[in-house]
């Protein structure tokens, strides 16, 4: 559904490029709280952190040889369509991409053309999953052996568990293939094992690599009760909160389906959309086999920048805000078809100890509606309620549960008539924009030190004859300033380029880790007495461009400098072994394939804590042979009041 309005806010948004460069948003920080710790935050500082790591575990699936009876269980216990869908192979810069467009605040993707999230609906299209029943939800558990044996018959070894959880390597060992003569109990203990693979690796994956917690089974006792329970709604709700856990800077890893998401994005935007060497006459069901195969189409070389760049330029024309209306509904299950109305409920999703807000109301687009601007979302904490064994969570949620039992009277409904432009022009200012830079941090640092040097030669050499002291002295503190912030960027950002294509090369392979360092301490003198000297033969400073090098490749280090020596690295690879920047062309980011999360965190936690916290140590060093440093006389003249400066740096 495309109005003129899309296509006015478009004009609105490119004719506000040059002002978004400089402030992504939010302006107006009451709906997206939490920017400082989102990983938009990361990137627009240079912290690119590359693709996530995605764990699906779908890979061998297609190893478990069910039987009939087998089959007719899982059907009953409402995996019947889930089953049918084979590994798709996933694209991580994409995924990555679109988490950085994931807000956890309310659970939508914030696009340039509005909210989008994957909804109740998509969930029963692309996977067939149930989106209505009773909760998923039961009792926790801390160790495996009693659990295993009363649904299984069996408990794995020491070394196949982890805590309450099971390794999925040891459920296809022991039960992927059911013998012909089986007993009924056998049968089942058999199909038990396989669901919990199959939500273990679909649906419910976590980050643990390949482990599934065992507090799923009990809810696979009796197939016809398992059929009751709205497993689509907890597959959303997991899917929510591993978006909203990766879309934390301190995070690398993202689990849940990632099949749904990525093939939602299929669907929806025209991003990454790979083309079909097939051509389906007939639409099958689930809608995720569309994707089945091969696919043609350069993926090579799409990294998170290239997906970052076509979603920060993302037009209404790019975006399917209904992909199936156009598809038959001859093809979709009759219970799946009754459901769908629970895609516009504003209600609580609920995966045991995950509660997570499905919100329509703030993607109307996405049913056929107008938008309008959406009610305040109520914070709410996000806990790990499952940590103890032996609990039952029911008794944990009673509010949630209470929301989601109400789910039916909390159906969002279209409003007639509506402009749209009061949507977007509310949107504009709570969202955020852009996540990568337009120009890459090497430009905008050269333009910014251009302009210093400029304010700066504007203020050493404005006449002050026939000014009052009032005047005098904002001249005064405006060199001041200006200095002081040259002398900052000469010292504490300093580029040098790469050695060779070759360092450039190896630091893309590499498995960098991600660091933040404190940037050398700024002196500051807040009594602008103290800046007040005279002189009328003041020599100008003049400050080397500390970027003007080759575009192509630099990389970025940080020096702890002593205020008495400024000085440029005399050897570059010694300078690498500080945090390194990769620019090339339009843009800018780590040259990251993996990060050390532990670490990453640490950085993260240190740079939240204080975004402008500078080192204090200092780092001893010789003047480089292109810099000198000219100490200035003292001047006692006061008649015509300049600033005194304590040294002058010459190129």
């Amino acid at each position: 559904m495309k109005s003129e309005d899309h296509y006015y806010a478009s004009d609105v948004l490119n004719s506000n490029m040059d002002y978004y460069a400089t402030n992504p948003g939010p302006l107006d920080d009451t709906v997206l709280y939490d920017q400082d710790k989102h990983i938009s935050a990361a990137v627009w500082e240079g912290q690119d952190r590359g693709a996530l790591r995605c764990h699906e575990h779908t890979s061998k699936l297609d190893r478990w040889l069910l039987t009939e009876k087998q089959i007719e269980l899982v059907k009953k216990a409402g995996f019947g369509y889930l089953r049918l869908i084979p590994a798709i192979s996933l694209d991580n810069p994409l995924i990555s991409a679109l988490v950085e467009r994931w807000r956890r605040e309310t659970n939508t993707f914030h696009m340039t053309v509005g909210e989008m999230t994957v909804s109740l609906e998509d969930v029963a299209y692309l996977l067939g999953l149930p989106i209505d029943g009773k909760p998923v939800i039961g009792v926790t558990y801390t160790a495996c052996d009693s659990v295993c044996v009363k649904y299984l018959g069996k408990s794995p070894d020491s070394g196949h568990t982890s805590g309450g959880m099971v390794k999925l390597s040891w459920l296809k060992e022991a039960f992927s293939e059911c013998p012909e003569d089986a007993s009924v109990d056998d049968i089942e203990c058999h199909t038990r094992a396989y669901l919990l693979y199959l939500v273990g690796s679909t649906i419910f994956s976590t980050t643990t690599g390949n482990k599934v917690p065992v507090m799923y089974l009990p809810l696979f006792e009796n197939f016809d009760e398992a059929g009751k329970y709205a497993w689509g709604a907890a597959a959303l709700s997991f899917l929510y909160r591993a978006l909203g856990n990766a879309s934390l800077r301190s995070q690398s890893t993202i689990s849940g389906c990632l099949t749904l998401l990525q093939c939602w994005s299929y669907y929806h935007l025209n991003v990454g959309r790979p083309k079909l060497h097939h051509d389906p006459i007939h639409e099958c069901f689930p809608f995720v086999l569309r994707w089945k195969g091969k696919h043609s189409g350069p993926t090579s070389n799409r990294d998170v920048a290239f997906y970052r760049k076509a979603l920060d330029s993302l037009k209404p024309s790019d975006v399917d805000w209904c992909p199936y209306a156009n598809i038959s509904h001859t093809v979709i299950p009759e219970n799946i078809l009754n459901q769908l109305i629970l895609g516009r409920s504003k209600t609580m999703l609920i995966c045991f100890d995950k509660a997570e807000r499905h919100l329509p109301d703030r993607c109307l687009r996405q049913f056929g509606m107008h938008q309008t601007v959406p009610e305040e979302v109520q914070r709410w904490e996000r806990k790990t309620r499952g940590v103890d064994g032996g609990v039952d969570l029911s008794g944990k949620m009673e509010s949630e549960l209470s929301e989601w039992a109400n789910r039916s009277f909390h159906i969002v409904e279209a409003e007639e008539d509506l402009d749209e432009g009061e949507y977007m022009n509310w949107y504009l200012r709570i969202t955020r924009r852009l996540v990568g830079r337009p120009r890459p941090i090497s430009s905008e640092f050269q333009r910014m030190n251009a302009a210093l040097r400029d304010i700066a030669h504007v203020a050493d050499t404005l006449s002050t004859h026939g000014m009052d002291d009032q005047q005098i002295q904002s001249i005064t503190r405006i060199r001041f300033v200006a200095h002081e912030c040259l002398r900052d960027h000469v010292g504490s950002s300093t580029l040098v380029v790469a050695n060779s294509e070759d360092d450039v090369g190896k630091s893309m392979r590499g498995k960098e880790r991600v660091r933040r360092r404190g940037i050398s301490k700024r002196r500051r003198k807040d009594d602008s007495e103290e800046y007040y000297a005279a002189s009328t033969n003041t020599q100008t400073p003049v400050y080397p461009s500390a970027v003007d090098v080759d575009q192509g490749h630099m990389y970025y280090v940080q020096n702890e400098v002593d205020p008495q020596h400024l000085c440029l690295p005399a050897n570059a690879d010694a300078a690498l072994a500080g945090m390194t920047y990769h620019v090339d062309g339009a843009r800018d980011d780590y040259t990251t394939d993996e990060i050390d999360e532990p670490e990453y965190q640490q950085a993260a936690e240190e740079a939240d804590e204080d975004q402008l916290s500078h080192g204090q140590e200092e780092s001893p060093c010789e003047p480089n042979a292109g810099v000198g440093v000219v100490h200035q006389s003292s001047l006692e003249n006061s008649e015509n009041v300049t600033h005194q400066t304590d040294y002058t740096v010459t190129a």
